[in-house]
This record gives C-alpha cells, sequence and structure tokens, in this order.
C-alpha cells in the first residue's frame, strides 16, 4: 500500500470517529432533554394527583323562599369556591328533611326552628350550627272588611296555621292568651290556608312568605306584625355524625351560605336574586318582589330567642325537657354562637 493510500484510509478513519463521536454526543444530549422534560413534568403531575378532593355534604331540603341563601349559594359557584360538593335530597317539609338526617340519608337540613329544638329535646342526634334568618316574618291575614283589630277580638275565631309549634302560631297564641283571647287552630299550610280565608271558613290566617305577600296583593291585610318582630326565624341544623367527621367541611358550608347572604341583602329584588327564588320554589315573581326585602338573612344563632322558644314548647308540652345551649353544636361556638 502507498503512503498516499494509507493517509487516506487514516483520513477516513478519523472522519469516520468524528461522526461517532458527534452522533454519540447528540444522543447523549437528547437524553439529558428528555430526563429534564419528564423532571419539569413530574410536579404538576404530583400536584394533580395530590389535589385535594371536594367535601360531599348532603343537604335535605323543603324548597320555600326562607332558604333563598341555599339556592343563591348553589347557582352562584360558592360552594365551588369552597370545594364543596353539595348535593340536595327535595323533600315535601322541614319534618321530612329532619327525618332524612337523622335516618342518615342526609347531613344539613334548613327548618323552621321549633322542629329542630323538639327533635334534639326529644334525643335526636343533630345540632343547630347557624342561623338562617331572624325575626320571623309570619303574620296574621285577614279580610279588608275584617271587625278584627286588637288581640282581644280573636276570642272563639276560627285562625288557620301551618302547626301548632310554628313559631308564629306560638308567638301569636301566647299574646292572645295573654289577652283572655283563646282562638281555634284548624291546622292548614299556605295555600290550602289562603283558600280558606277566600272561602270564609277562617277570620284569618297566620302566613309567612310568599303566602304572606300573595294574601297582602290580594288585598288581605296584616295585623299584629309586632308579635313575632323578635323571634328568629330558621336554623341550619346538622347530624352528629357529620359534625363528628367532618367539622370543617361544615364551617365551609356556613361560609359560603355567609357570602350568599351578603349578596342577597345588598339587593333582595335583583333581577338574578328573585330569578332564583322562583325558580327553586315556584313562587309568583310579584309576591317574591314585594315581600323578599322582609327576609333579614344571617347567620348568628339567636341564643335568647331560640332558648324562648324552647320554653313556649315546654309549657305546651311539646317537649318534655328544655335541650338549654346543648342544641348548639360545640363546634360552632365562638363562630355561629
Amino acid at each position: 500500500m502507498t503512503v498516499f493510500s494509507r493517509n487516506r484510509v487514516a483520513g477516513n478513519a478519523k472522519r469516520c470517529l468524528k461522526s461517532f463521536v458527534a452522533v454519540m454526543t447528540a444522543l447523549i444530549l437528547l437524553s439529558f432533554f428528555a430526563v429534564g422534560c419528564k423532571e419539569e413534568a413530574k410536579p404538576g403531575a404530583v400536584a394533580k394527583a395530590t389535589a385535594p378532593e371536594k367535601t360531599k355534604i348532603v343537604v335535605a331540603d323543603a324548597k320555600t323562599t326562607h332558604h333563598l341563601n341555599l339556592y343563591v349559594a348553589r347557582e352562584l359557584g360558592l360552594f365551588d369556591k369552597y370545594n364543596l360538593d353539595v348535593e340536595v335530597k327535595w323533600v315535601d317539609d322541614n319534618a321530612a328533611a329532619r327525618d332524612l338526617v337523622v335516618s342518615g340519608g342526609a347531613d344539613v337540613f334548613w327548618s323552621c326552628p321549633t322542629v329542630a329544638i323538639a327533635a334534639i329535646a326529644n334525643g335526636a342526634p343533630i345540632k343547630t350550627i347557624a342561623q338562617v334568618k331572624t325575626p320571623c316574618t309570619s303574620v296574621l291575614l285577614v279580610p279588608a272588611d275584617s271587625k278584627i283589630s286588637k288581640l282581644e277580638d280573636l276570642k272563639d275565631k276560627e285562625i288557620a296555621g301551618i302547626s301548632p309549634t310554628c313559631e308564629a302560631v306560638i308567638s301569636l297564641t301566647s299574646a292572645a292568651r295573654k289577652a283572655g283571647a283563646k282562638f281555634n287552630l284548624q291546622r292548614l299550610a299556605g295555600g290550602p290556608a289562603i283558600t280558606a280565608l277566600k272561602g270564609g271558613s277562617v277570620a284569618g290566617a297566620i302566613l309567612e312568605e310568599p303566602h304572606a305577600s300573595i294574601a297582602e296583593l290580594e288585598g288581605y291585610k296584616v295585623l299584629f306584625r309586632e308579635v313575632s318582630s323578635n323571634i328568629p326565624c330558621r336554623t341550619i341544623n346538622a347530624s352528629d355524625r357529620i359534625l363528628a367527621s367532618n367539622a370543617e367541611g361544615l364551617k365551609n358550608l356556613i361560609k359560603a351560605i355567609d357570602e350568599a347572604n351578603t349578596i342577597i341583602l345588598s339587593n333582595p329584588k335583583a333581577e338574578n336574586i328573585v330569578k332564583i327564588a322562583a325558580e327553586y320554589t315556584g313562587a309568583p315573581v310579584e309576591a317574591i318582589i314585594h315581600g323578599n326585602d322582609r327576609l333579614k338573612f344571617g347567620t348568628t344563632i339567636k341564643v335568647d330567642g331560640l332558648n324562648a322558644l324552647a320554653d313556649e314548647l315546654l309549657a305546651n308540652g311539646n317537649i318534655k325537657e328544655k335541650p338549654g345551649n346543648a342544641m348548639f353544636a360545640d363546634e360552632f361556638k365562638g363562630i355561629t354562637w
């Protein structure tokens, strides 16, 4: 082999070696780049895997404008804001809502306070965690030409009312009794009570919103509004089970409700608020607009007022023992009471 040939082979070998080194370097760099990309992807993947799951809370509810804060919080995404998955199970009345919670089918219910007080006094495993609204807005309505003008005029009259344990019925019954004017209660809910009023089978009807506004818009007049003006109305109540297992989730629920309260109170007749109330309850828009500003929502428990209601239930034989402050959840002491 000539010197020229030997040099040519050597040159080719060097070029091959350089090419090999270049290729290997590129492969190594690509490998590092790929690893780097994987490493950068890891934090995102880990964060996604460890993102906190939403707290599931099941609410049993009988639809009414008095529970508007529940519906507003649901519709405006406030539960999502506090990482809550709130499922609502619809029932026919407050007692059914209470029973669903007691039986374990739900965690929380909104209701008239006396429904919760009586259940707690009788040993039900529930506690009141927050107020819904105050004062009681239920009032007595009578025909425009009614001769009833003072409490004494109620003596022996037939008066419609949803229940003898309704706080408005309790307050009017107590006031009439002190005036020596016991009346006869016909147990009728809102719609049937208005029908009875129109038919003349009752002299008056104790109605809550929106039925009070419906009757008022039809020409019936309100009497003795001051009788119920200091009585707290509606409470939020939770099972002992969820209080023990997830009190923090319940506290977030109340934070969401508190925000809903602020939104409603800023303009209770706002178009979106009225729309939510009408869609959930089926109440006439005119009645909602007429009386919605009477619903003073708030979460602070009116301890004295609720204890006074318990006193009345005890005096009337509806409960055997007054629960006192044991009706309120310790987990919410310093928060809502």
